[in-house]
């Protein structure tokens, strides 16, 4: 987003950054370092072509944007691309090889675990060391401690020295520290990761309420529903270039199109995302899609949103020995027909499998399970014949397409489904054959959405003033 449409809009520029570029030298063998400091001088004193030691290696490429004062930006990637060396030279820990940085306000800072605190000092001394650093006042720090103290809630390792905290108690404190100064601008590098979740929910309340007053919030997440429902803008990072930014929704959609992706495959998709990333450069229409005239929001929450993801896969899936029967090609489909997995949140989609029978089987029935990650079955169907005139006998060598329709009021997120196929035979009765985890998919993440847990129920409050 340009300076040029930030002005236009009437909001001045929190963080200006122009053509970033941010270079290593690696070295493959530790005498390699020496012999790029004493070789190459000698060559030139002697006239000779200088010869290279070590391999050039760009963490960032000429990254420029802008972001506007009040704008509250997420910033995601696949890991190594960059985004924490973004932030670090944002935030001026680190210097870049080229480019401009301006920052214009007080910014507060919390970048990876261990930075910005010294271990043997206490809590209460980094607390303080901090806000050195930050240019307040030891005096203001007095009266703000308290409040800092009490959301960092750690009790008296407050003034235990930082080297005996766990992980989650450092990055309690250096968060409390960051957000307890007034900053213009906060900036987070994923650290609220470690935090439990009762922490977490008091971090989003805490930049919610820095968003409210007018505060510039930037940080990095792999949390996706996180960026879309914070976010006003987000910005996809790969391979240490800014390749689209725009609406969180439709950013989080390519990066996750592109995260499990590798060789070939992998530079296809990333080239159609720089393309398209081209192709809006300038588009008001990317920034605000709601305010495209005569364009609601319900016309772009519209089922085509659906798509397929090739790298969205069941790592996990067992598959029970065939007893008669044998199930195949599992498969979302859409309203329109597409095979999809990656599903808009509340739309009815249909779910198929194919089944070819071995043996005679009677009393068919059959099912589907929704899983969640950690294996909690959420939602399903048993006999799953109530829909269909029951059959008391398939006959061997026989071919069924199982359809069963569901609406997915399941929250953002990645789920797996079972299928199985019950009955009896000669030998028996019970599942004929049955598939756990046997194919995934995301529910795509939605914007302003207030439902927590794993599943939409349509709640809805309300309150009611009492004298």
């Amino acid at each position: 987003m340009s300076s040029e449409w930030l002005e236009s809009e009437g909001r001045t520029v929190a963080i200006r950054v122009r053509n970033v570029s941010k270079h290593y030298a690696m070295f493959q063998r530790p005498e390699d370092r020496f012999k790029q400091m004493v070789v190459p001088r000698l060559e030139r004193l002697i006239g000779r072509p200088s010869r290279r030691y070590f391999r050039d290696f760009a963490a960032l490429s000429n990254v420029s944007f802008d972001i506007g004062r009040g704008e509250t930006v997420g910033i995601i990637g696949r890991n190594g691309s960059g985004k924490s060396t973004l932030l670090q030279i944002i935030c001026g820990t680190l210097q870049s090889t080229s480019g401009s940085v301006e920052v214009d306000g007080r910014i507060a800072a919390l970048l990876e675990l261990g930075a910005g605190f010294n271990p043997e000092f206490t809590g209460r001394e980094n607390v303080f060391l901090n806000s050195s650093i930050l240019g307040i006042p030891r005096k203001e720090m007095e009266w703000r401690f308290d409040d800092i103290a009490r959301f960092a809630d750690i009790g008296p390792f407050i003034d235990q020295p930082v080297k005996t905290y766990s992980s989650g108690m450092y990055v309690r404190l250096a968060f409390a520290t960051a957000i307890n100064v007034d900053p213009d601008i906060l900036v987070v590098d994923e650290a609220l990761a470690v935090g439990d979740e009762a922490f977490q929910r008091k971090c989003f309340a805490r930049i919610e309420q820095i968003k409210e007053r007018g505060g510039t919030v930037l940080f990095v997440s792999h949390a996706a529903q996180a960026i879309v429902q914070l976010c006003t803008r987000a910005m996809l990072i790969d391979n240490g270039e800014l390749i689209l930014q725009g609406v969180p929704k439709r950013v989080i959609g390519q990066y996750q199109r592109l995260v499990n992706l590798n060789g070939e495959e992998g530079l296809s998709i990333r080239k159609q995302i720089v393309e398209m990333g081209e192709a809006t450069i300038g588009n008001r229409e990317e920034s605000h899609p709601s305010d495209a005239p005569g364009q609601e929001a319900s016309q772009l929450h519209h089922i085509d949103e659906s798509w397929h993801d090739p790298s969205l896969t069941s790592h996990s899936r067992v598959e029970y020995e065939s007893q008669g029967a044998e199930i195949s090609r599992l498969r979302i489909i859409a309203s329109d027909g597409r095979e999809v997995n990656v599903l808009v949140h509340g739309e009815k989609y249909t779910y198929q499998y194919d089944v070819l029978f071995s043996e005679d089987i009677y009393n068919f029935g059959f099912g589907m399970l929704i899983n969640t990650r950690s294996g909690l079955g959420i939602a399903g169907i048993g006999k799953g014949t109530s829909g269909s005139p029951a059959i008391k006998k398939v006959n061997r060598g026989s071919r069924i397409k199982v359809s069963i329709d569901f609406v997915t009021n399941l929250l953002p997120g990645v789920y797996f489904l079972n299928a199985g196929i019950t009955g009896a035979t000669s030998s028996g009765g019970g599942f004929v054959h049955r598939i756990i985890d046997g194919l995934a998919f995301r529910i795509a993440p939605v914007a302003d959405l207030e439902a927590t847990g794993l599943v939409d129920l349509g709640v809805a409050g309300r309150y009611q003033l009492i004298d």
